[in-house]
């Protein structure tokens, strides 16, 4: 089971995933790659999960298989500003948070979690208070994922922002963990499947999407989510209310 909500926190979102113990099987819905990180709460312990290249199996954290997850998702290039990490040194990692943040605060923040009656809501409770203090995100990359969220192509949203090819790229690694090109074909996949899931035909999602066509999407879902089309959905639809869009990880 799968819940979310919309955060306080501008773009991102709150979410909760139970599954039974031990661990999910293959037949589980994947995690597949969104353009964004998240703080996750499970097993007692706060962990952050870093941006994604592939899929990645259910409650895959350092700690193991857990019946219950918590977290915030934030949005494209929000979370490296509150992390103070860029996130390329994060890709494709489920790292724990006292990697990254100083010990006493990591403990204060578990104290708060654990006693939580709604860990997740204790979790974007403390998010909005460390984002009043820590530099805001970067706008042009906040404006770079909009683009390319809307399909617009990355030569159009590079223009659009005043940057030149090497400059986003490398300001893109950093917001993103990847460069623009991965950012939009994993967005690309993400408005397919988000039309999938709705019940349009594979052929007129990919078109709609901007894949080239059917055959492209199902390459795509194969580089990128490691799953075909008819696997994916069989595995989504078990799940209720389903993943949508780039808010979905877990």
């Amino acid at each position: 089971m799968y819940a979310e909500r919309a955060s306080r926190l501008d773009g991102a979102v709150v979410w909760t995933r139970t599954m039974p113990s031990p661990a999910p099987g293959p037949a589980a819905h994947p995690v597949l790659p969104d353009g964004c990180m998240d703080l996750l709460w499970t097993n007692g312990k706060l962990y952050v999960a870093g941006p994604d290249t592939h899929a990645h199996p259910p409650g895959e954290t350092p700690a193991g298989a857990n019946a219950r997850y918590d977290g915030v998702r934030f949005a494209p290039g929000a979370a490296p500003a509150f992390l103070g990490v860029p996130a390329h040194e994060l890709r494709d990692q489920r790292v724990d948070l006292a990697e990254l943040w100083p010990a006493a605060r990591v403990r204060a923040l578990t104290g708060l979690v654990s006693g939580a009656a709604d860990p997740a809501a204790a979790l974007e409770n403390a998010a909005v208070r460390h984002v009043a203090d820590a530099p805001p995100p970067d706008p042009v990359l906040r404006a770079v994922a909009r683009q390319l969220a809307a399909g617009r192509s990355v030569a159009a949203t590079a223009d659009a922002v005043g940057l030149g090819a090497r400059q986003l790229h490398r300001r893109s690694l950093a917001a993103f963990g990847y460069g623009p090109k991965t950012l939009a074909r994993i967005l690309r996949l993400q408005r397919a499947l988000a039309l999938v899931r709705g019940g349009l035909p594979y052929a007129e999602a990919a078109l709609a999407a901007g894949c080239a066509d059917q055959a492209h999407l199902s390459r795509e879902m194969r580089a990128l989510a490691g799953t075909t089309l008819g696997a994916y959905v069989a595995s989504a639809n078990r799940e209720t209310p389903q993943p949508s869009g780039s808010s979905t990880t877990a």
